[in-house]
């Protein structure tokens, strides 16, 4: 952890030193209401209802060892700071949130200006959270989140790239896309470079492809988020990442479940996943196969601590 003391985290308690992450699952979600942004309110759901629901799970997490946790439901798809505020308080943990708006899904969950504005009005709106707090609160995000479609970025995906490598250099915020393939990856890594921002400052969410796409990919910089590990698909991720541990990208993988999901309007929030199988199935898998503590420290702690980092990494 050399080097990061001058450094620093944004969780919804404050600033922390990037050693004190811990061991951190890097994609979960507490609560996503996928009703669009049009008719998003916060109205909509209670915060005791859903920390009765969501507090136990955060808490079984926190006895597997987990330290902390990056939300990721971006806004006008649930993203509630006082909500994650009070779960932090009641669980200990460290939890993240972001700035950003989400294009995936054919747009719809983009407030109505995100089509008309430009992308330096977005990233101005996106960097006065960062300097300002959100929505009224003292809470800052700790990265940007933003969506793409699967295919060729649109002009307006374009746009939300742009505007969140603009805010990246305001910021030092690192950018998590909702992405996929690697065609939209390595598209909007190109973007990023035309704007001077380096690939390292860039997470490549619910990364796949044929391996030779992500060698080829990885070997841009970007930090490659494995980030949908479940019970039954375990044992393959345990495959990918020793293929890419193998290839020399160890220090760039990212791992998590993409778990949670309380939904506002399902009763009692409808179905909830758990953040316990990376420590019950995945990481016995990996040790079984052959990687030691200090691979595994990495995976877990280091490369967190160096992807969420607040820092201007310029191309």
């Amino acid at each position: 952890m050399a080097g990061f003391e001058k450094d620093y985290i944004h969780t919804v308690k404050g600033q922390i030193k990037p050693a004190e992450l811990g061991v951190t699952l890097i994609h979960e979600h507490v609560l996503v209401d996928f009703i669009g942004a049009d008719k998003i309110s916060p109205d909509r759901w209670n915060h005791e209802d859903v920390i009765k629901k969501v507090l136990p799970y955060l808490l079984e997490a926190k006895s597997k060892g987990i330290k902390s946790m990056v939300e990721c439901t971006p806004a006008f798809l649930g993203r509630d700071v006082v909500l994650l505020e009070k779960l932090a308080a009641r669980s200990g943990l460290n939890l993240l949130t972001n700035t950003g708006y989400y294009g995936a899904s054919n747009n719809k969950y983009l407030p109505s200006w995100a089509f008309t504005e430009t992308a330096e009005q977005l990233a101005k709106r996106w960097t006065e959270e960062f300097n300002n707090g959100i929505e009224q609160t003292s809470v800052k995000p700790g990265f940007i989140k933003i969506g793409v479609n699967d295919g060729h970025l649109s002009g307006l995906h374009q746009k939300l790239i742009k505007a969140a490598a603009l805010t990246h250099l305001k910021t030092g915020l690192t950018i998590c896309s909702h992405t996929g393939p690697a065609v939209p990856a390595n598209e909007q890594i190109e973007i990023l470079k035309n704007l001077n921002v380096d690939p390292a400052a860039f997470v490549w969410v619910h990364a796949r492809g044929s391996r030779e796409e992500f060698v080829k990919t990885a070997a841009s910089g970007c930090w490659i988020s494995l980030d949908g590990i479940n019970e039954e698909n375990a044992a393959e991720h345990a495959e990918l990442i020793l293929f890419l541990k193998k290839e020399g990208f160890l220090k760039k993988i990212l791992i998590s479940h993409d778990a949670g999901w309380y939904q506002p309007g399902e009763p009692d929030g409808g179905k909830f996943r758990g953040y316990t199988a990376i420590s019950e199935k995945l990481l016995p898998v990996l040790k079984q196969k052959g990687m030691n503590d200090a691979a595994i420290e990495q995976l877990m702690v280091l490369n967190p601590a160096a992807a969420f980092t607040v820092s201007i990494r310029r191309h």
